[in-house]
């Protein structure tokens, strides 16, 4: 693995971490008036705690960004997940909570299967995918499936909503990501003029828009650990897809390697849910607009 795509991703992770702290903390005081609209945006940026998230989450994203443009989408996208080890170190820092077995257990279970996937199946680069019909069914599923959690998210949105949103979001970074890459080597091959002059670029800030949306109004609704682990496992599957699927990236494929690859995703799925369960990460949920102008 080189160093410099280690270093980057996980110092993305870091910040993407304590920024979605940050968010939710801001985020969880906003009135219930504004789910899923984009007003909640235009009210969360009156409040400097939640700009302060989004600086941290913006750094975070440029930093993966050149990850991405010195490493695979297979590769990285695993390493972004160790945010929620970031994000439960803030949140333990203001609960005081200790980990316990649970928590040791989950950071095991996440770091265990981030090293396992990538040990055993060394990602690497490959042609990339030029059938537009491969290229599009692979994101149209993952938009498709992302508005069909979110569709189903404003029927239930104080039970099941906020882990559906963080779904759908986490989708739609996923595939943000990959664009990200194909946006990176349009600008490294054609320049600006070549970049500005292809639909991904738009795409990355079209699907970033959506996915604050979502990601903000799960916080809104609910405690962290209810939308955390969602977002954190569905990004990097996500993307790991968008990678395999039509980006190029290439993974070990005999016996061995597959079942290691796939424990170690399930891994990473186990652990992050345990880690978003643990009782240090900050509860709270919906105030009123009084609170929210308070703070």
């Amino acid at each position: 693995m080189p160093v410099t795509v280690l270093l980057l991703s996980v110092g993305a992770a870091c910040c993407l971490g304590f920024g979605f702290v940050l968010q939710q903390n801001a985020a969880r005081l906003a009135p219930l008036s504004d789910f899923l609209s984009p007003r909640l945006l235009l009210d969360l940026v009156r409040v400097p705690r939640w700009l302060a998230g989004i600086g941290l989450m913006v750094c975070g994203m440029a930093l993966g960004a050149v990850a991405l443009g010195h490493g695979e989408v297979t590769l990285v996208e695993p390493l972004l997940a160790t945010n929620l080890l970031f994000a439960l170190a803030l949140s333990r820092h203001q609960t005081g909570q200790r980990l316990g077995r649970q928590g040791w257990a989950g950071l095991a279970l996440l770091a265990g299967g981030v090293t396992a996937f990538i040990v055993a199946g060394r990602p690497h680069g490959g042609a990339a995918v030029t059938d537009p019909v491969r290229h599009w069914l692979i994101i149209g599923v993952m938009v498709g499936g992302a508005l069909l959690l979110t569709a189903y998210a404003k029927r239930s949105r104080l039970s099941a909503g906020p882990a559906l949103l963080a779904l759908a979001a986490g989708l739609l970074y996923g595939v943000q990501d990959a664009l990200t890459r194909v946006s990176g080597q349009r600008l490294s091959a054609d320049g600006w003029a070549g970049l500005l002059a292809g639909w991904q670029p738009y795409g990355v800030v079209a699907l970033g828009v959506a996915g604050l949306v979502l990601v903000q109004s799960a916080f809104e609704t609910a405690p962290l650990r209810m939308s955390l682990p969602a977002l954190t496992a569905a990004q990097p599957l996500a993307g790991i897809a968008c990678g395999v699927g039509f980006l190029g990236d290439r993974l070990h494929t005999d016996a061995g390697a597959l079942a290691w690859e796939a424990g170690g995703l399930l891994g990473i799925v186990v652990g992050v849910v345990l880690l978003g369960l643990h009782p240090a990460m900050p509860r709270g949920g919906a105030a009123g607009e009084r609170e929210f102008q308070r703070a």
